[in-house]
Protein backbone atom coordinates (compact mmCIF):
# COMPACT_ATOMS: atom_id res chain seq x y z
CA UNK A 1 0.00 0.00 0.00
CA UNK A 2 1.47 3.07 -1.24
CA UNK A 3 1.03 6.20 1.63
CA UNK A 4 2.94 9.45 1.07
CA UNK A 5 2.76 10.01 4.74
CA UNK A 6 5.40 8.44 6.97
CA UNK A 7 4.90 6.20 9.63
CA UNK A 8 6.14 6.12 12.83
CA UNK A 9 5.75 3.58 15.71
CA UNK A 10 4.80 4.78 19.24
CA UNK A 11 5.45 2.50 22.08
CA UNK A 12 7.91 1.93 24.85
CA UNK A 13 7.58 -1.90 24.77
CA UNK A 14 11.72 -3.25 24.21
CA UNK A 15 9.91 -6.21 22.30
CA UNK A 16 7.36 -4.13 20.18
CA UNK A 17 10.09 -1.81 19.44
CA UNK A 18 12.20 -4.53 17.91
CA UNK A 19 9.14 -5.94 15.52
CA UNK A 20 8.90 -2.35 14.12
CA UNK A 21 12.16 -2.07 13.94
CA UNK A 22 12.11 -4.94 10.99
CA UNK A 23 9.87 -3.49 9.33
CA UNK A 24 11.04 -1.01 6.67
CA UNK A 25 7.57 0.98 6.15
CA UNK A 26 8.38 2.59 9.65
CA UNK A 27 10.47 5.36 9.57
CA UNK A 28 11.20 6.54 12.83
CA UNK A 29 9.90 6.00 16.55
CA UNK A 30 8.36 7.90 19.18
CA UNK A 31 7.86 7.46 23.01
CA UNK A 32 7.12 9.28 26.12
CA UNK A 33 7.49 9.29 30.11
CA UNK A 34 4.11 8.34 30.20
CA UNK A 35 4.59 4.97 28.00
CA UNK A 36 7.52 4.28 29.31
CA UNK A 37 6.13 4.18 33.22
CA UNK A 38 3.09 1.67 31.48
CA UNK A 39 5.65 -0.57 30.01
CA UNK A 40 7.86 -0.81 33.45
CA UNK A 41 10.70 1.07 32.28
CA UNK A 42 12.74 1.96 35.41
CA UNK A 43 15.71 3.57 34.02
CA UNK A 44 15.13 6.28 31.46
CA UNK A 45 18.76 6.68 29.97
CA UNK A 46 19.64 2.59 29.78
CA UNK A 47 16.12 2.16 28.40
CA UNK A 48 17.07 5.22 25.66
CA UNK A 49 20.17 3.53 24.79
CA UNK A 50 18.87 -0.07 24.44
CA UNK A 51 15.96 1.42 22.05
CA UNK A 52 19.05 3.21 19.78
CA UNK A 53 20.95 0.14 19.96
CA UNK A 54 17.69 -1.74 17.98
CA UNK A 55 16.96 1.17 16.26
CA UNK A 56 20.96 3.25 15.06
CA UNK A 57 19.19 4.53 11.59
CA UNK A 58 15.77 5.74 12.00
CA UNK A 59 14.53 9.43 14.11
CA UNK A 60 13.99 8.26 17.53
CA UNK A 61 12.16 10.90 19.86
CA UNK A 62 13.28 10.38 23.73
CA UNK A 63 11.11 13.74 26.21
CA UNK A 64 12.45 15.65 28.54
CA UNK A 65 10.38 15.52 31.85
CA UNK A 66 11.74 18.19 34.17
CA UNK A 67 9.21 20.94 34.38
CA UNK A 68 11.77 24.01 35.31
CA UNK A 69 13.13 25.47 31.82
CA UNK A 70 16.86 25.40 32.58
CA UNK A 71 16.92 21.74 33.87
CA UNK A 72 14.73 21.02 31.05
CA UNK A 73 16.71 22.55 28.45
CA UNK A 74 20.14 20.82 30.24
CA UNK A 75 17.85 17.72 29.90
CA UNK A 76 17.53 18.63 26.18
CA UNK A 77 21.38 18.74 25.74
CA UNK A 78 22.24 15.82 27.38
CA UNK A 79 19.69 13.55 25.43
CA UNK A 80 21.06 15.10 21.79
CA UNK A 81 24.47 13.49 22.85
CA UNK A 82 22.79 9.54 22.77
CA UNK A 83 23.03 9.45 19.10
CA UNK A 84 23.04 11.45 15.70
CA UNK A 85 19.39 10.34 15.29
CA UNK A 86 17.70 11.48 18.36
CA UNK A 87 15.06 13.74 18.48
CA UNK A 88 14.10 15.53 21.39
CA UNK A 89 10.73 16.24 22.62
CA UNK A 90 9.95 19.62 24.23
CA UNK A 91 6.20 20.23 25.58
CA UNK A 92 5.24 23.03 24.20
CA UNK A 93 4.46 24.14 27.94
CA UNK A 94 5.51 23.01 31.68
CA UNK A 95 2.70 22.15 34.20
CA UNK A 96 2.15 25.91 34.73
CA UNK A 97 0.93 26.81 31.13
CA UNK A 98 4.33 28.70 30.51
CA UNK A 99 5.33 28.77 27.52
CA UNK A 100 8.54 26.59 26.25
CA UNK A 101 8.90 28.63 23.03
CA UNK A 102 12.16 30.68 24.26
CA UNK A 103 13.80 27.51 24.95
CA UNK A 104 12.80 25.85 21.62
CA UNK A 105 14.46 28.59 19.77
CA UNK A 106 17.62 28.60 22.13
CA UNK A 107 17.81 24.49 21.42
CA UNK A 108 16.81 24.61 17.29
CA UNK A 109 19.60 27.69 17.20
CA UNK A 110 21.93 25.34 18.73
CA UNK A 111 21.19 22.53 16.29
CA UNK A 112 19.35 20.55 18.93
CA UNK A 113 16.44 18.70 16.85
CA UNK A 114 13.13 19.15 18.80
CA UNK A 115 10.03 17.38 18.73
CA UNK A 116 7.66 19.77 19.95
CA UNK A 117 4.79 17.81 21.52
CA UNK A 118 1.60 18.35 23.10
CA UNK A 119 0.71 20.87 20.82
CA UNK A 120 -3.05 21.41 20.79
CA UNK A 121 -3.58 24.89 18.75
CA UNK A 122 -3.48 26.59 15.69
CA UNK A 123 -1.88 29.34 17.76
CA UNK A 124 0.82 27.21 19.44
CA UNK A 125 2.21 25.93 16.17
CA UNK A 126 2.50 29.33 15.15
CA UNK A 127 4.16 30.12 17.78
CA UNK A 128 6.71 27.39 17.29
CA UNK A 129 7.56 28.22 13.43
CA UNK A 130 8.42 31.42 14.25
CA UNK A 131 10.89 30.03 16.92
CA UNK A 132 12.35 27.19 14.72
CA UNK A 133 15.73 27.71 12.65
CA UNK A 134 15.40 27.21 9.26
CA UNK A 135 18.80 25.51 9.32
CA UNK A 136 17.61 22.73 11.77
CA UNK A 137 15.12 19.88 11.43
CA UNK A 138 12.36 19.37 13.33
CA UNK A 139 9.26 17.82 14.21
CA UNK A 140 5.83 19.56 15.19
CA UNK A 141 3.51 17.16 16.69
CA UNK A 142 -0.14 18.13 17.10
CA UNK A 143 -2.11 15.98 19.43
CA UNK A 144 -5.22 15.57 16.90
CA UNK A 145 -6.10 12.79 18.33
CA UNK A 146 -6.74 14.78 21.31
CA UNK A 147 -8.54 17.52 19.61
CA UNK A 148 -11.26 15.05 18.27
CA UNK A 149 -11.65 13.78 21.80
CA UNK A 150 -13.16 17.46 22.39
CA UNK A 151 -15.49 16.95 19.69
CA UNK A 152 -13.08 18.94 17.15
CA UNK A 153 -12.63 17.82 13.49
CA UNK A 154 -8.48 18.40 13.31
CA UNK A 155 -8.40 17.77 10.07
CA UNK A 156 -9.02 21.66 9.22
CA UNK A 157 -6.80 22.61 11.76
CA UNK A 158 -3.92 20.64 10.73
CA UNK A 159 -3.89 21.90 7.06
CA UNK A 160 -3.58 25.29 9.27
CA UNK A 161 -0.92 23.84 10.89
CA UNK A 162 0.63 22.36 7.26
CA UNK A 163 0.64 26.08 5.58
CA UNK A 164 1.74 28.10 8.56
CA UNK A 165 4.76 25.49 8.96
CA UNK A 166 5.77 25.83 5.43
CA UNK A 167 8.52 28.66 5.29
CA UNK A 168 10.13 26.17 7.45
CA UNK A 169 11.57 22.99 5.00
CA UNK A 170 13.29 21.45 7.59
CA UNK A 171 10.13 21.27 10.14
CA UNK A 172 7.74 18.42 9.56
CA UNK A 173 4.25 18.19 10.52
CA UNK A 174 3.46 15.26 12.81
CA UNK A 175 0.05 14.02 13.44
CA UNK A 176 -0.21 12.19 17.19
CA UNK A 177 -2.18 10.07 19.41
CA UNK A 178 -4.17 8.71 16.59
CA UNK A 179 -7.51 6.60 17.71
CA UNK A 180 -8.00 4.34 14.80
CA UNK A 181 -6.41 3.08 11.45
CA UNK A 182 -8.41 5.49 9.62
CA UNK A 183 -6.54 8.68 10.85
CA UNK A 184 -3.76 7.07 9.17
CA UNK A 185 -5.55 8.96 5.95
CA UNK A 186 -6.93 11.91 7.71
CA UNK A 187 -3.40 12.44 8.45
CA UNK A 188 -2.50 12.14 5.27
CA UNK A 189 -5.54 14.18 4.00
CA UNK A 190 -4.19 17.15 6.41
CA UNK A 191 -1.21 17.40 4.70
CA UNK A 192 0.69 16.28 7.25
CA UNK A 193 4.47 14.50 7.38
CA UNK A 194 3.93 12.07 9.79
CA UNK A 195 1.96 10.32 11.53
CA UNK A 196 2.79 8.10 14.97
CA UNK A 197 0.69 5.20 16.12
CA UNK A 198 1.00 2.48 18.43
CA UNK A 199 1.92 -1.28 17.04
CA UNK A 200 -2.10 -2.29 17.43
CA UNK A 201 -2.99 0.76 15.09
CA UNK A 202 -0.11 0.00 12.63
CA UNK A 203 -0.95 -3.79 12.55
CA UNK A 204 -4.42 -3.23 11.21
CA UNK A 205 -2.60 -1.67 8.16
CA UNK A 206 -2.95 -5.58 6.71
CA UNK A 207 -6.35 -4.59 6.21
CA UNK A 208 -6.40 -1.85 4.47
CA UNK A 209 -8.92 -2.88 1.05
CA UNK A 210 -9.69 -5.97 2.73
CA UNK A 211 -13.39 -7.26 1.06
CA UNK A 212 -15.83 -6.42 3.65
CA UNK A 213 -18.35 -9.50 3.00
CA UNK A 214 -15.38 -11.68 3.91
CA UNK A 215 -14.66 -9.05 6.63
CA UNK A 216 -18.30 -10.01 7.94
CA UNK A 217 -18.68 -13.40 7.72
CA UNK A 218 -14.78 -13.54 9.61
CA UNK A 219 -16.12 -11.71 12.93
CA UNK A 220 -19.33 -14.06 12.64
CA UNK A 221 -17.14 -16.74 12.74
CA UNK A 222 -15.15 -15.41 15.81
CA UNK A 223 -18.03 -14.78 17.82
CA UNK A 224 -19.52 -18.68 17.39
CA UNK A 225 -16.19 -20.05 18.11
CA UNK A 226 -15.74 -17.75 20.70
CA UNK A 227 -19.22 -19.03 22.08
CA UNK A 228 -18.46 -22.22 21.68
CA UNK A 229 -15.27 -22.12 23.56
CA UNK A 230 -17.14 -20.54 26.25
CA UNK A 231 -19.05 -23.05 26.43
CA UNK A 232 -22.77 -21.05 26.11
CA UNK A 233 -25.92 -22.54 26.03
CA UNK A 234 -29.77 -21.48 25.93
CA UNK A 235 -32.19 -23.50 27.12
CA UNK A 236 -35.32 -23.69 24.45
Amino acid sequence: MALNIKLFADGADINGIAEMAANPDIKGFTTNPTLMKKAGVLDYEAFAKEVLEIVPDRPVSFEVFADDFATMANQAYKIATWGSNVNVKIPITNTKGETSVPMIRDLSDAGVIVNVTAIMTYEQVCEVADALNSNTCAIVSVFAGRIADTGVDPVPIMKKCREVLAPKPKAELLWASPRELLNVFHAEESGAHIITATNDILKKLSSVGKDLNEFSRETVEMFYNDASVAGYTIKV
